[in-house]
C-alpha cells in the first residue's frame, strides 16, 4: 500500500503564503500523475490542480495565477506553493494520483490550512 504524508500546513492572515509537501512511497512515483485536493468543513473534497510526471500542471479556476505545483521525483515529493491567499482558501489539503488516470492511493492525514483576518 502506497503510503502519503502531506506537511506544511498551518495559519496564515489574507495575502499571506504556504508551502505545502507532499510525499508518497510508491517506487514508481515518476509514472504517476498526481493531484492536489482540498476539504473545507462541510463541502465535499475538490481538485486544486495536477501536475504530470513530467511536470505538466493544471490548476481550478478558483486558485489559477496563486498556486503553483511542483515535484522533485527524486525525492518522491509533490509541493503546493499557495500565494496571495484568501479565507476561502481555509481547508485541509490532500495530495493523490490524479484520480481522472486512476483509483486512490490511501488517503494521507492531509494539511490543515486557515487563512484569518
Amino acid at each position: 500500500q502506497v503510503q502519503i504524508v502531506e506537511s506544511g500546513g498551518g495559519l496564515v492572515q489574507p495575502g499571506g503564503s504556504l508551502r505545502l509537501a507532499c510525499v508518497a512511497s510508491e517506487l514508481m512515483f515518476s509514472s504517476y500523475d498526481m493531484g492536489w485536493y482540498r476539504q473545507a468543513p462541510g463541502k465535499r473534497r475538490e481538485l486544486v490542480g495536477t501536475i504530470t510526471g513530467r511536470g505538466r500542471t493544471d490548476y481550478s479556476e478558483s486558485v489559477k495565477g496563486r498556486f503553483t505545483i511542483s515535484r522533485d521525483n527524486a525525492k518522491n515529493t509533490v509541493y503546493l506553493q499557495m500565494d496571495s491567499l484568501t479565507p476561502e482558501d481555509t481547508a485541509r489539503y490532500y495530495c493523490n494520483r490524479d484520480l481522472s488516470h486512476g483509483s486512490a492511493w490511501n488517503w494521507g492525514q492531509g494539511a490543515q490550512v486557515t487563512v484569518f483576518s
